[in-house]
């Protein structure tokens, strides 16, 4: 007997399920789950909250918002697009994931993601540890200062801030300069090693962005454009991103 897609939409209408379905390419193929489980088989987050992809999916299907919206499970994904990535039938479980986030009101979202999504929107660095620009210009030059002279070989190597016209423009996550700053020199001697023409820039250096992770469109996007108008401004051709 072959098996057949099960088409969702319980007793109760699920608002966010249908919204979600209008926004993605065919639907993201939210109405032909299969019950297989292979998306809960690969997901990091399976068993946290007592809850899985396949559980989210079914009980969005019913109609249980409230149940969903309430749950910090959404906050525990990953977003990793695992579940996508072995599902035969292709569903689009994160952007379910995504749109429960966005449908939590912003105060109450967890306070981590809140917290340093705020603060990466406080300097055009875009640092989540509220790093400004002087200060991350100071460690990149005392840390690479102290490898030119401690480190044989390395005499000669360059991490240079906004070079104009640089080919690579490198982003760092905004942790790394604050707590653990001899963590960016294996990427400088790597770049050094192959003869990469690349640059930081004092504006748009940090690389992760909180809020995407939060489901803050505006502030998502806002990043984003901080980040590519330094690029642009320094005039380099690609955007190096290390998240």
């Amino acid at each position: 007997m072959a098996e057949e897609a099960i088409k969702l939409g319980g007793k109760k209408k699920s608002l966010f399920i249908d919204k979600v379905k209008e926004i993605l390419p065919e639907g993201g193929n939210l109405n032909l789950c299969l019950t297989c489980g292979a998306c809960s088989s690969g997901c990091p987050a399976t068993g946290l909250e007592d809850m899985d992809p396949r559980k989210f999916l079914r009980m969005a299907a019913l109609g249980m918002d409230d149940e969903i919206l309430s749950s910090d499970w959404a906050w525990m994904c990953t977003l990793c697009m695992r579940c996508i990535y072995v599902c035969p039938m292709k569903i689009d479980i994160p952007q379910l994931v995504f749109n429960v986030r966005k449908s939590r009101p912003r105060e109450e979202r967890p306070k981590g993601i809140l917290g340093s999504c705020d603060m990466a929107l406080r300097s055009d660095t875009c640092s989540a540890m509220g790093a400004g620009e002087e200060d991350f210009q100071f460690v990149v030059e005392d840390v690479l200062e102290e490898v030119q002279q401690l480190q044989p070989g390395f005499e000669d190597l360059k991490a240079p801030i906004n070079k104009q016209g640089a080919e690579y423009f490198l982003n760092q996550n905004s942790r790394e300069p604050v707590t653990e700053p001899d963590e960016m020199v294996p990427l400088w001697k790597i770049l050094h090693t192959v003869g990469c023409d690349w640059t930081y820039g004092t504006k748009g250096w940090a690389a992760e962005n909180y809020c995407l992770f939060m489901a803050d469109l505006e502030n998502w996007e806002k990043i984003v454009r901080t980040k590519a108008k330094a690029v642009d401004d320094l005039g380099c051709k690609y955007w190096l991103n290390t998240e």
